[in-house]
C-alpha cells in the first residue's frame, strides 16, 4: 500500500499541474489571466467569443464552470440566458470594490428633463411614474427660485432597507440601493419610511406588461416592471456594470450631473466627459448632503446654485447670455 502510494501521488500531482499549466495557457492565449481574476465569468465569455470567431476551426475551446479545458464542436455552442436565480445574486453582490456617487450641480439645471425621459425609456415607466423628478426650490421670498433633480440618494444609512420585512429592498458593497420586485410584497413600509419620497408604487399593470412577457427579470434594471410592488431610482445598475454612465447622466445636455466612483475619489460629467477629482469639486463649490440632519447618509452630493448658466422663469427654456 505504502509503494503504491508514493508512486501514484507523483502523478496526480503532476496531473494539477498540467491542468493548472493548461489553463493559464488559456488565459496567456486571450490576455485573461488579469481579466479573469477582475471579472470572472465576462472574461471567461470573452476568451469564448475571441474562439468562436477564429475562422477554419471545427472545435471552440472553452473553459467549464469546473475549471476544465474542453473543446466542444463549433456546430452544437448556443448561447444561452443567464437564468433568474444568478441574475438576481449578481444584482445583489454588486461590483466589487467600487462606492458609486453622484454630484448633482444645481446651478447647471433648467428642467430639460431629458434625464427624466432617457430613465422612464429605460425602466419601462409612464410619462407620470419617475424614478427622478425636478423639483422647484426658493429658500425664501427674497431669493430667487432653482430647479433640483431629485433621484433616490442611496443611503449609506437607509431607513427603507431596515423597515423591509422580506428583504426586498437591500444595499449593495457599492453602495447602491436596490429593490427586489421578485421578493416584495407592496406592503410601502420602504415609501413610508423614505425621508426623499424617492419611491413609487406600481399601482396598475405596468406599461409594457405584453411586451416584457417571459423576458428574464434583471434585478439591476427592475424589468419586468410588477404590479403592486415598489421602484425606484437605481443609479441604472445596469449600465454601471457594462461601464457606462447612468441613463440621466449621459442624457442631460447642460452637465448638471457628474457620476463616479468615492473609492477612486473621481467623478465624470456626462456632458462634457471630462473626469474631475470628487473631494476637489465638492469643496471648491461647497457641495452638500440633503437633511444631513436624519443620519441617512446619502451617496448623492449636492452643488449650491451660484452663478447659474440659466435664468429661471418657470418653463426651463430661457438662457442667460454670458459676456
Amino acid at each position: 500500500m505504502n509503494d503504491k502510494k508514493l508512486t501514484t501521488e507523483p502523478e496526480h500531482t503532476k496531473k494539477m499541474e498540467d491542468s493548472s499549466n493548461s489553463r493559464r495557457t488559456f488565459f496567456k492565449r486571450f490576455g485573461l489571466i488579469g481579466a479573469a481574476a477582475a471579472t470572472g465569468g465576462a472574461a471567461i465569455y470573452t476568451g469564448f467569443e475571441y474562439e468562436v470567431s477564429k475562422p477554419n476551426h471545427d472545435f471552440v475551446k472553452v473553459l467549464t464552470a469546473d475549471n476544465k479545458l474542453v473543446e466542444v464542436p463549433r456546430d452544437q455552442i448556443k448561447n444561452l440566458t443567464m437564468d433568474l436565480t444568478r441574475k438576481q445574486q449578481q444584482g445583489r453582490d454588486g461590483l466589487a470594490g467600487r462606492r458609486w456617487v453622484m454630484v448633482i450641480d444645481l446651478a447647471k439645471c433648467r428642467n430639460a428633463r431629458k434625464c427624466i425621459t432617457a430613465c422612464q425609456g429605460a425602466h419601462h415607466l409612464r410619462p407620470y411614474e419617475y424614478h427622478i423628478n425636478t423639483l422647484v426650490m426658493q429658500e425664501s421670498e427674497n431669493t430667487a427660485p432653482y430647479y433640483m433633480p431629485k433621484p433616490c440618494q442611496h443611503c449609506d444609512n437607509p431607513p427603507c432597507v431596515a423597515v423591509c420585512p422580506v428583504d426586498a429592498t437591500f444595499k449593495r458593497q457599492d453602495g447602491i440601493v436596490l429593490i427586489d420586485n421578485e421578493r416584495c410584497i407592496g406592503c410601502r413600509f420602504c415609501v413610508a419610511a423614505c425621508p426623499y419620497s424617492a419611491r413609487m408604487f406600481h399601482w396598475e399593470e405596468p406599461l409594457q406588461v405584453e411586451a416584457d412577457n417571459g423576458v428574464t427579470y434583471d434585478i439591476e434594471l427592475n424589468v419586468p416592471q410588477k404590479k403592486g410592488t415598489i421602484s425606484k431610482c437605481l443609479f441604472s445598475a445596469d449600465r454601471l456594470r457594462e461601464g457606462k454612465l447612468p441613463y440621466c447622466v449621459s442624457s442631460c445636455p447642460n452637465g448638471v450631473y457628474y457620476f463616479g466612483d468615492e473609492n477612486q475619489d473621481a467623478v465624470t460629467n456626462g456632458t462634457t466627459k471630462e473626469t474631475f477629482r470628487l473631494s476637489q469639486l465638492l469643496k471648491d463649490n461647497g457641495g452638500y448632503h440633503l437633511m444631513p440632519e436624519l443620519g441617512t447618509k446619502p451617496r448623492v452630493y449636492y452643488l449650491p446654485p451660484k452663478n447659474r448658466l440659466f435664468e429661471f422663469n418657470g418653463e426651463g427654456d430661457k438662457v442667460v447670455e454670458q459676456g
